[in-house]
């Protein structure tokens, strides 16, 4: 509760500093109150898009929740926003967004608006630096919870560290890449990143028969 408390207080702090204030009396967070937790992947969107638990949200023009179908059977996790992204508030934009989405429109067989497309880290990065384990810290509770309302039956990881992130493992990619993994109740498919894979053309056939193996857990 305490964490909690501390964490309601620096975002109180932030809201007065986008105020204006630059000066503040002393106060306390009341102890009795408890955290009301979200009763929906809506409420959730909500919270995650007024969030201001780390520094990310002084550079974002907006927290991005994810997209698609809030039911879906695949859910895919990216590891944190793009700088793209962020500008145009848009999940599949850039190469790097195309090459997903052909991935999932041409190989797996669905419609972008049938997957549930989110990031582990929900903010652009500070100058597009890695983001910290301190910023994954106040971010993860978030995806966890969208984990928990919509149930995919596979979740897909993009890259070695939303894999590294989700799953708090920190083996070589390589001996995961394409592998099922059990993750509490789901099937979990570590693949490629899209930019990876613009950066590495030689390696799309390897990606085309994780995409094959996505398909055959749906």
């Amino acid at each position: 509760m305490k964490s909690f408390q501390n964490l309601l207080l620096l975002q109180n702090l932030y809201r007065l500093k986008a105020l204006g204030f630059e000066y503040t009396d002393p106060f306390s967070v009341n102890e009795s109150t408890t955290h009301e937790e979200p009763k929906n992947i809506e409420q959730l969107a909500k919270d995650i898009s007024t969030c201001h638990l780390c520094d990310l949200s002084k550079s974002r023009k907006q927290s991005m929740s994810g997209y698609g179908d809030t039911n879906a059977d695949l859910m895919i996790i990216d590891f944190s926003v793009s700088v793209n992204e962020d500008a145009n508030n848009s999940y599949y934009c850039g190469n790097s967004g195309e090459t997903l989405k052909n991935m999932i429109e041409k190989v797996i067989g669905l419609n972008i608006s049938d997957v549930f497309f989110t990031h582990a880290i929900k903010c652009k990065p500070l100058n597009s630096n890695i983001p910290s384990s301190s910023e994954w810290d106040s971010c993860k509770s978030h995806l966890f919870a969208q984990i928990e309302f919509v149930k995919p039956k596979v979740i897909v990881t993009l890259g070695k560290d939303a894999y590294a992130r989700v799953t708090n493992e920190d083996e070589n990619f390589e001996n995961v890449r394409g592998h099922i993994i059990d993750f509490k109740k789901y099937k979990l498919i570590p693949i490629y990143h899209p930019q990876f894979l613009l950066r590495n053309p030689e390696s799309k056939k390897i990606a085309f028969n994780d995409l094959k193996t996505i398909k055959s857990c749906l």
